[in-house]
């Protein structure tokens, strides 16, 4: 119980690391709520502080749902937990998610957690035949989506409105089947405003234009 315990509060903290609200104040002395979308996550860090701090900020909060599930999952599922081997994953890429979401740091306000959720399937693909798979159709959707619309969220909400879609096609287990299904409701709850902007044609377009000196 008590390693159990444990092992979903470090992989809550790690969630919660602010990568984005870090990168805000070290490299221009801001906090990124108060500026952009407020959102603290890589699409945020992207507008505000550039391409390149807001592709690492992409890749930490990918890495921390991956570094949870596949190696501090590694060392955990050997041990004397409750859950068994791919529930234990699971529940820690959960919590993963969620300190991301709402992270202790921050008052309990963080990202969307799109990064992190793909991390943590990126971690779980290595242990489930026919995740990578299904991953790929999801990659595939996002980014058909937003070269068409050039809005992340409504890339990211189509994703995960086909994740419990492809889960059912490929027939992964029911265990990720209804992991799909609670990443999904997961996805609309932390994008309600963005819904909201999207149907009254409010929501920003992110275009990648040069810079010139």
């Amino acid at each position: 119980m008590l390693l159990t315990i444990v092992a979903l509060l470090v992989s809550y903290f790690i969630g919660s690391i602010p990568t984005a609200y870090i990168f805000g104040r070290v490299l221009k002395g801001i906090d990124i709520r108060k500026v952009g979308s407020g959102n603290v996550g890589a699409t945020n860090a992207l507008r505000v502080l550039g391409k390149v701090p807001g592709v690492i900020v992409l890749i930490l909060d990918i890495l921390k749902g991956f570094l949870v599930v596949f190696f501090l999952g590694n060392y955990f599922v050997d041990k004397p937990v409750l859950l068994q081997t791919q529930n234990m994953r699971i529940a820690m890429g959960l919590f993963c998610i969620c300190g991301h979401n709402w992270t202790v740091f921050l008052q309990f306000k963080g990202g969307k957690g799109i990064a992190t959720t793909f991390g943590v399937l990126l971690g779980l693909s290595l242990k489930v035949p026919g995740l990578n798979s299904v991953i790929g159709l999801l990659i595939l959707v996002w980014f058909i989506v937003f070269c068409i619309f050039r809005i992340v969220s409504l890339a990211s909400i189509c994703s995960a409105v086909f994740f419990p879609v492809f889960s059912v096609l490929f027939r992964l287990p029911l265990t990720f089947i209804s992991l799909s299904l609670l990443l999904f409701i997961f996805v609309i709850i932390r994008h309600k405003e963005n819904l909201r902007r999207i149907i009254q044609g409010k929501e920003p377009r992110l275009y990648f234009k040069k810079t010139t000196n």
